[in-house]
C-alpha cells in the first residue's frame, strides 16, 4: 500500500523543515515548495493527498493557491497556515474552499490532528446525485432516521451543498424557519464527513440557563462552584473529534458569545475552575431561525462571532416553497408510523391534494404532526380528508386565518347541540355532523365536552 503524500508550501526554510520532519514521522511522503509557482507545477506533475500552505508567499498568497486547487484539483484538501491573530484571512481562505487552518506558532499536536482528518477526507469522490435521499460519501446508505427527503430543485441543491461542505472543516451556519430540518442537515454534514465515526452532539442554546452555560459547554472541575461535586467534561469534550451542533445560537448571551469566539479562534477550551486550557478538535455547526444579520445590526449578536460561524452558509427552504416534495414526505412519514404502529397506513388522493394546498406555517414538523394525528383519528388504515382536521386550512399563498375564541365557541356549540339532539349518542351525533366517530371523540376531548 503506497504512502499518502503531502505538499508543504512555505517560503521559510526553517518552517518547511519543521513541517516536513513532523509529517515524515507520521509515515507520510512529503514534497516541499517555496512559492506559488513551484507549488502549482508540482500539483500539475503529481498527485497529492493533502496540501499545507502558508498564507503569504513571495509570488502570491495562500488564498490564490486554494482557488487554484479548487479549480484544478477539487478533491485535494488544502489547509492554510496563518499568522497569529489573522482570523479574517483564515475565514477568507475557508470561504475560498480551504479545508481548515492552523495559526503560527504552529502547534504540532494541532497540526497532526488537522492532517489526519484531512487525509481521511482526501480523494473521496462526491456521490452521484440521488433522486430521493442523501447517500454517504462512500456510497452506503444513511440511517433512515436522518434521510433528507425531497426531489425538488431546492432539495437537490441542498443535498449537493451538504456533500460539498462535508469535506471541509469550516464552521457552517444553517438558517431557515422552524420545522425545516436544520438539525437533520447538520447531521448529514457530519455523517458524510471524515468525522462520521466520532460523536455528533446537539445542544439547544436557548434551553440552557445562562448561569450554567459555560459549565455545560466547556465543562468544570470538581469544587469549582457550589454544586460541582464531580468533574464535568462539557459538551465540547463530549464531541471531541466530531461535530458540535449549536442550535438556536442566537440565544447565546453576549458574554458567552465572547468565550465561544475565543474557542473558535484558539481551538482550545478552559473548563470552569481549571488552570490550563485544553486543545479541542471539534467542528462547529450552528443554526437559528432568527435573522442573525439583523441581530448584529441591533447589537444583540457579536459581528465578529457572526462572521466566524458563518464561513459556510446554508438555507433550509420552507415546505411551501417545495410543494412537490409533500407526497414523498407523506409517504416517508406514514411508512415510519406504519412500522411503529404495526399498520399499513395509506393516504387518500383527496387528502393528499389538501395537504399540497396547505401553506404549512410549521413546515415539515407540522406535516409530521398532522399525519400522526390523522393516523390516530382514521377509522382504518386509510387517511381521508376529514382525518386531517384542518377546517381552517389556508390555500398556498394565502394568509392562514387565526382561530379566534369566537370560532372555537361556535364549533364547540355545534358539537354540543348535535350530541344533545342525539341524547349524547356519539355515533348518531357523528353521522349527523358528517364526521367519523373517532373525529368526534377527538373534538369532544379538544373542547372538553362531557355529558353532565
Amino acid at each position: 500500500m503506497s504512502k499518502q503524500s503531502v505538499l508543504v508550501v512555505d517560503d521559510e526554510p526553517d518552517i518547511r523543515e519543521l513541517l516536513e520532519m513532523t509529517l515524515l514521522r507520521m509515515g507520510l511522503e512529503v514534497a516541499c515548495a517555496a512559492d506559488y509557482s513551484s507549488a502549482t507545477r508540482l500539483i500539475q506533475q503529481r498527485e497529492f493527498d493533502f496540501c499545507l500552505t502558508d498564507m503569504r508567499l513571495p509570488d502570491g498568497d495562500g488564498i490564490a493557491l486554494v482557488e487554484y486547487i479548487q479549480q484544478h484539483k477539487p478533491q485535494l484538501p488544502v489547509a492554510v497556515i496563518t499568522a497569529h491573530g489573522s482570523m479574517e484571512l483564515a475565514i477568507q481562505a475557508m470561504k475560498a474552499g480551504a479545508y481548515d487552518f492552523v495559526s503560527k506558532p504552529v502547534s504540532l499536536e494541532k497540526l497532526r490532528s488537522l492532517v489526519e482528518h484531512g487525509l481521511q477526507t482526501a480523494g473521496v469522490a462526491l456521490p452521484a446525485e440521488d433522486s430521493t435521499d442523501s447517500g454517504f460519501a462512500d456510497g452506503s446508505r444513511p440511517d433512515d432516521r436522518y434521510r433528507i427527503i425531497g426531489n425538488s430543485p431546492q432539495m437537490r441543491e441542498l443535498k449537493q451543498s451538504i456533500k460539498k461542505f462535508a469535506r471541509s472543516q469550516a464552521p457552517v451556519f444553517i438558517e431557515g424557519p422552524s420545522g425545516t430540518g436544520k438539525e437533520l442537515v447538520a447531521r448529514q454534514i457530519h455523517l458524510q464527513s471524515a468525522r462520521a465515526d466520532a460523536p455528533f452532539v446537539a445542544v439547544n442554546c436557548g434551553a440552557i440557563p445562562s448561569e450554567l452555560m459555560e459549565s455545560e459547554l466547556f465543562g468544570h472541575v470538581k469544587g469549582s462552584f457550589t454544586g460541582a461535586v464531580s468533574d464535568n467534561p462539557g459538551l465540547f469534550r463530549s464531541a471531541e473529534g466530531g461535530t458540535l451542533f449549536l442550535d438556536e445560537i442566537a440565544d447565546l448571551p453576549l458574554p458567552m458569545q465572547v468565550k465561544l469566539l475565543r474557542v473558535l479562534q484558539e481551538k482550545s477550551i478552559r473548563p470552569v475552575g481549571a488552570q490550563q486550557e485544553i486543545a479541542t478538535d471539534v467542528r462547529i455547526i450552528s443554526a437559528s431561525h432568527k435573522n442573525l444579520a439583523k441581530l448584529v445590526e441591533q447589537g444583540q449578536f457579536r459581528q465578529d462571532l457572526y462572521y466566524r460561524i458563518n464561513v459556510i452558509g446554508i438555507q433550509t427552504p420552507p415546505l411551501q416553497e417545495r410543494r412537490d416534495d409533500i407526497p414523498l414526505l407523506a409517504e416517508h412519514i406514514l411508512a415510519r408510523l406504519s412500522r411503529e404502529q404495526l399498520r399499513n397506513l395509506q393516504i387518500d388522493d383527496d387528502a393528499l391534494r389538501r395537504l399540497r394546498e396547505y401553506a404549512f406555517p410549521g413546515n415539515v414538523r407540522e406535516l409530521e404532526n398532522i399525519l400522526e394525528r390523522a393516523a390516530a383519528l382514521a377509522d382504518g388504515d386509510r387517511i381521508e380528508p376529514g382525518d386531517l382536521q384542518l377546517p381552517e386550512m389556508p390555500i398556498a399563498g394565502q394568509t392562514r386565518p387565526t382561530l379566534t375564541q369566537q370560532t372555537r365557541e361556535i364549533e364547540a356549540e355545534a358539537l354540543r347541540r348535535a350530541l344533545e339532539a342525539n341524547r349524547w349518542n356519539q355515533s348518531a351525533a357523528a353521522r349527523e355532523l358528517g364526521i367519523t366517530l373517532r373525529q368526534l371523540r377527538y373534538r369532544c376531548e379538544k373542547f372538553g365536552l362531557t355529558k353532565h
